[in-house]
């Protein structure tokens, strides 16, 4: 295998992600150089729009399988697919499993929900196993965006670790750094981690990935995104030359192409559901209200049987839109970066228990959130990239469930709207409503609220906690500050039994 230096520049710049502080019109709720490898592949096949061409393998791949008795996978492994209730593999499980535990570098793309986690996990666990990691220097390291991915991806994966005999340690910004160093320091065979933590333990010295074989990027164009690509790519040349390398991601765009070619070695590439808007039990709705009722249609939708993400640009505004719900008799709750992570891990709780039946979300929601039967999500400020509108989306509808997404769409927003449907391929059903409708009604399941205030109370352990760990969080600096965005825990539930993300 040929081995290169480059000196590609990685730029911080977004390319096409949302803004949470942009200023929208006709809203009520806000205002607004180092060594690395080349993979020596030439031709490419054509790409959509916004996406590179993917890479041609020069080695031809295994063929797919379809069953999980079919892989070289560990006795252990296999014994608790069968506890899970699992024996056939995703499509994007079988067309990769072989050729990832055979040791080849991968290169896979499927919506949320597709089941990428147990794609890469199943390869990473069975490859790690029977090996011993020394203090602080973990064998295998799986990078996500942000934090409730990463609990997502360790809830996952810790049934098998555990039947492997391998240590799992989570290293996310927001809680307590002495204590991720302290589970490195006692040895963790595979590490779960969001780049800017990461970085941190490193440069205290709590860490060293020389002794990492086997590197995972999971939502790698999210990361992109979120301005990571500088810390992604000096992590990545740190880890030990040679070792295995898999991308996995929802959508590909050119930040995400850097990675691949300056990372991986003639990977194995497949695709399968390019976008979340091709799932076909997902409906999409636009629906074009007046600035004036806004408000109102919004309270309506949120007041309906059954749960809801909202979905809106900032921080004020969730939190303008949470309490206006609370006050109208609708059990709302808030997710944004600002909440401490208690909060942020209580409201996640408590709405997968169903006794918060609204989430009041920024983007921090879109991706890692898995909820079962969650029928409806509402793009209360309609998102300005389709990559942003497919993850949000991406929140229902998962694992062959049925859902919708709903787009509230005032007349200054109806052009923009049409574009970024274009450039997510899809065509949604438009319809003109306002609060009241029999339309809107059949459509979101909306319904007059109570008009009786409620009060989501804290649990009496969390209140108890308050105080000294507040003022001792403000010493250490705000939660998530050198780990890029903050972003909400959560548990990882099962979909038709597949752990997915």
């Amino acid at each position: 295998m040929n081995r290169t230096r480059t000196n590609d520049r990685f730029s911080r710049t977004r390319t096409g992600g949302s803004s949470s502080g942009s200023p929208r019109g006709g809203s009520r709720f806000g205002g607004s150089g180092s060594s690395g490898r080349s993979g020596g592949y030439g031709r490419r096949s054509s790409a959509p729009q916004g996406e590179f061409a993917l890479p041609v393998t020069v080695t031809p791949p295994l063929p797919a399988v379809e069953t999980f008795a079919e892989l070289a996978l560990a006795p252990g492994l296999l014994a608790e697919l069968a506890q899970q209730g699992l024996s056939v593999p995703f499509p994007i499980q079988g067309a990769t499993l072989p050729n990832s535990l055979a040791g080849r570098d991968v290169l896979g793309r499927g919506r949320t929900g597709s089941g990428k986690t147990l794609a890469f996990g199943l390869a990473m666990l069975t490859r790690t196993a029977g090996r011993r990691a020394e203090p602080r220097q973990p064998l295998a390291l799986v990078l996500v965006p942000t934090r409730e991915l990463a609990q997502q991806v360790t809830d996952a994966l810790t049934p098998y670790a555990r039947a492997l005999r391998l240590r799992m340690a989570t290293v996310v910004g927001g809680m307590s750094i002495g204590r991720q160093a302290g589970a490195l320091r006692s040895g963790a065979e595979v590490v779960v981690a969001t780049p800017g933590r990461l970085k941190d333990l490193i440069e205290r010295r709590d860490c060293r990935l020389d002794q990492v074989d086997i590197t995972v990027l999971d939502e790698a164009d999210q990361m992109a995104d979120m301005g990571f690509m500088p810390q992604v790519t000096e992590l990545l040349d740190q880890v030990r030359p040679g070792g295995q390398r898999m991308l996995f991601s929802a959508t590909l765009d050119r930040n995400v192409d850097l990675l691949v070619r300056r990372y991986l070695s003639d990977p194995v590439v497949h695709s399968v559901d390019p976008s979340a808007g091709a799932v076909t039990t997902m409906e999409h709705h636009v629906l074009h209200v007046q600035s004036a009722d806004k408000y109102a249609t919004t309270t309506e939708i949120a007041a309906r049987d059954g749960r809801v993400i909202m979905f809106l640009d900032t921080k004020h505004a969730v939190d303008q839109l949470t309490k206006h719900l609370l006050h109208s008799g609708v059990r709302a709750a808030a997710l944004h970066g600002g909440k401490s992570q208690p909060q942020r891990t209580r409201t996640l709780a408590q709405f997968k228990t169903g006794d918060v039946s609204v989430l009041v979300a920024t983007n921090v929601a879109a991706r890692g959130i898995h909820v079962d039967n969650l029928d409806l999500v509402v793009n209360v400020d309609p998102p300005t990239d389709h990559k942003d509108y497919l993850h949000r989306g991406g929140r229902t509808a998962r694992a062959g469930e049925s859902g919708s997404v709903v787009t509230l769409v005032t007349p200054n927003q109806r052009r923009e709207m049409s574009r970024l449907m274009v450039s997510a391929r899809i065509v949604p059903q438009t319809t003109q409503v306002s609060s009241g409708d029999e339309e809107l009604t059949r459509i979101t399941g909306a319904q007059t609220p109570s008009g009786i205030p409620v009060t989501i109370s804290a649990p009496v352990v969390e209140r108890s906690r308050r105080g000294p760990s507040a003022s001792s969080r403000g010493r250490r600096g705000r939660p998530g500050q050198r780990s890029g965005r903050p972003a909400a825990r959560s548990t990882e539930s099962r979909q038709s039994g597949t752990a997915v993300a």
